[in-house]
């Protein structure tokens, strides 16, 4: 072997040292926070999953309820809450490449038959304004619904109440502009149904978790051993939402070796999934400071692009972020709802393995 091929093998094996050190690193550093976090908050249960050049990292604390010792791990099933709609998104995005629409096509034609547009909003909405909360259409009222049942306030929901909101709106509020948007979520979910003429539950099995074997994703069956207790902001249990109509916008159940098993495939650009995820990741809003794909924000600095998504239910909190360039992704869920814990402890770990 000649001296310049026993040095570029000494450079090869320097730099795997190097990599397998900093990731070591990281992976201390992201338990340490975590193990630091629940030490202040003893009754809130965290569980992560961290994905570094197909690397896979997790690691959890707390119990499945107040009541007993039976710790957490990667396997517990969460509420997954509104990164229900990344996925959403990525189906959107799939539909698009199979040809089965164009995100830039206007609602009217996809939606089903128990919509009646308005005359002022036909021709107006297009499918990427729904999947980037610009649409401008009118919201579920959540506050009065949790103020009739607080443990399962979406039961009240279905195709009549959608129904009577879509078609009594003659005026879209403030389109255009960035709007939180849960209707249209749920409206995502049913162009799905109607384009492939199969049931949200159907795709999402069909779609995503049979293909990546996610055994512990669920829709409308979800009980099952291993599912965490949820607790309110003020610490009361809470229920997991039923499935439902609106299911699309946020009612996945998952654990963090299911999603992060998701991110590996959504950071691989030569399969259906990661496809995808780079449409959804193509900017449709960009106002204010605020940047928008497909169910995505995007968040820039001069080295690093991250998309992410959060959610909260009522009883738990969720994130689920990731770089595409430097190869990394995370999700982080929380058995309360408790947005800003969850987000104190994402901004933490960012700093720790974002490119500086």
């Amino acid at each position: 072997m000649n001296t310049t091929m026993k040095t570029l093998q000494l450079f090869i094996t320097l730099l795997l040292m190097a990599n397998f050190s900093f990731s070591q690193d990281v992976y201390r550093k992201i338990d340490s926070i975590l193990k630091d976090a629940h030490a202040k908050n003893s009754n809130i249960s965290f569980s992560v999953g961290f994905i570094k050049n197909d690397t896979e990292f997790y690691t959890s604390y707390g119990n499945l309820n107040r009541e007993n010792t039976i710790k957490v791990d990667k396997r517990s099933l969460f509420e997954i809450a509104s990164i229900t709609k990344i996925l959403t998104s990525n189906l959107i995005a799939n539909a698009a490449l199979e040809g089965k629409l164009n995100t830039n096509d206007f609602i009217d034609a996809y939606l089903p038959k128990a919509y009646q547009l308005h005359k002022k909003l036909q021709q107006k909405i297009k499918i990427s304004d729904l999947a980037s909360h610009q649409s401008g259409l009118p919201d579920i009222d959540f506050r009065a619904l949790i103020n009739a049942n607080s443990q399962q306030p979406i039961d009240a929901v279905n195709q009549q109440t959608l129904s009577e909101i879509i078609n009594n709106c003659s005026a879209l509020i403030d389109y255009g502009n960035y709007r939180y948007s849960t209707i249209g979520y749920v409206l995502l979910g049913q162009i799905l149904e109607t384009v492939y003429n199969k049931t949200y539950p159907e795709l999402l099995k069909e779609k995503l978790t049979s293909p990546l074997k996610l055994t512990r994703t669920f829709s409308t069956e979800f009980r099952v051993d291993n599912t965490v207790q949820g607790y309110n902001a003020n610490g009361g249990t809470q229920e997991l939402f039923n499935w439902n109509i609106t299911g699309s916008a946020g009612l996945v159940k998952s654990n963090t070796l299911d999603m992060t098993t998701y991110l590996k495939a959504v950071l691989n650009e030569n399969n259906t999934l990661g496809k995808a995820a780079l449409l959804c990741e193509e900017t449709q809003y960009n106002k204010g400071g605020r940047q928008l794909g497909l169910g995505l924000n995007i968040l820039k600095d001069e080295k690093n692009t991250v998309f992410l998504k959060t959610g909260d239910l009522l009883g738990q909190s969720s994130i689920m972020a990731y770089d595409r360039e430097h190869n990394w992704g995370i999700v982080l869920f929380l058995n309360q709802r408790n947005h800003k814990l969850r987000q104190e402890l994402f901004y933490n770990i960012l700093e720790i393995i974002k490119t500086k």
